[in-house]
């Protein structure tokens, strides 16, 4: 059984309150830090406007305050956690800390292009309703090369309808560097929940398109950098990716009415075990073989759904016809479909 998600108290009677708040949690990242609080004082309005403060989640390979000093001085609030607390618990005291109107929390290894929050705040304003904001996205290489774009939901600015609402209950649309939040929905709906390990933001981006109307912006203007070192490639190759979207199905079929339950629980599990086994391909064909075996078997254990023994077995083939000694076979996929805990 999964918590309900911690509170965000309201920021304190007297507290000053800029527009935004810019908070960038890091953990071991020093190295990518630099561009990524760059991105963001080449937009700085100054302090009565934004606030923008680094949160270390007690790193322990480099030194985050350092490159904080030497890009913005005292510009930048720096706050180290008492103790490590790990990535979901740092994105909620983020929250906690914010003094802001709007909130964007940006992980420390992420970027902006220009013009981001000119454009979020154009939006903002005209659509007062809104509860967020969040723009197409751009995934990156390490070393800052893209490599292609998100989806796209909308070929201009709009705010989006109940067809994107339901999308999210199928797969995770948003990225934490394209996503802007009013506090007011931190404090409405709680923050992350820390027993989500890797579906804590889809989770939270879920209540929050549920609740409040949320703009997009088509104009790629966030960057999403996928690299070894993040914890999402960490949870690819243990599986506890998959096993956390298990989990989460749960959760996501409370938040539809109890007519509609086992159908969004039944597609959640379809749609993680596919997932699974596309990753698994792309593993597969960059030659992580033990990670692709494991986000296999993560699969089947999620769902034996037609569709996803459809999946299964054209992997199958296609890896037999590319290396017949290696491929994953029917037999080799036996024991997980033994220990399946799919419904």
């Amino acid at each position: 059984m999964i918590a309900d998600p911690p509170a965000i108290g309201r920021v304190p009677e007297g507290t000053e309150r800029p527009f935004w708040s810019v908070m960038i949690p890091v953990y071991n990242c020093a190295h990518l830090l630099r561009e990524t609080l760059s991105s963001v004082l080449a937009q700085d309005p100054g302090p009565e406007r934004m606030q923008i403060e680094v949160v270390d989640d007690c790193s322990t390979k480099d030194d985050p305050e350092a490159v904080v000093r030497e890009l913005a001085g005292d510009r930048v609030h720096f706050y180290r956690q008492p103790k490590n607390q790990g990535a979901i618990t740092t994105f909620n005291t983020c929250a906690q800390r914010s003094r802001g109107r709007w909130v964007h929390i940006l992980h420390g290894d992420d970027t902006i292009r220009p013009g981001f929050y000119e454009r979020a705040e154009r939006a903002i304003l005209s659509q007062p309703e809104i509860g967020a904001v969040f723009f197409r996205y751009i995934y990156m290489f390490e070393d800052g090369h893209w490599q292609h774009l998100s989806e796209l939901e909308s070929r201009r600015p709009t705010v989006l309808g109940e067809e994107f609402q339901r999308r999210m209950l199928l797969t995770n649309e948003i990225m934490f560097p394209a996503m802007i939040v009013r506090r007011e929905v931190y404090e409405t709906l709680g923050g992350f929940r820390p027993q989500l390990v890797h579906c804590a933001d889809w989770d939270m981006w879920t209540r929050t398109t549920m609740r409040y109307p949320v703009f997009y912006d088509p104009e790629p203007l966030a960057c999403y950098r996928v690299h070894a070192g993040a914890d999402t490639a960490r949870l690819v190759k243990s599986g506890e990716n998959v096993e956390d979207e298990r989990r989460f199905v749960d959760v996501l079929a409370s938040y539809v009415p109890p007519a509609e339950r086992r159908s969004v629980y039944r597609r959640g599990r379809k749609a993680a075990a596919v997932r699974a086994i596309r990753r698994a391909q792309d593993l597969w064909r960059k030659g992580h073989r033990d990670t692709a075996y494991v986000q296999l078997r993560e699969a089947v254990k999620t769902s034996l759904d037609p569709a996803v023994i459809i999946h299964l077995v054209r992997v199958a083939a296609w890896a037999t016809v590319r290396e017949p000694s290696n491929s994953p076979s029917a037999q080799d996929l036996k024991p997980a479909v033994r220990r399946s805990d799919a419904r």
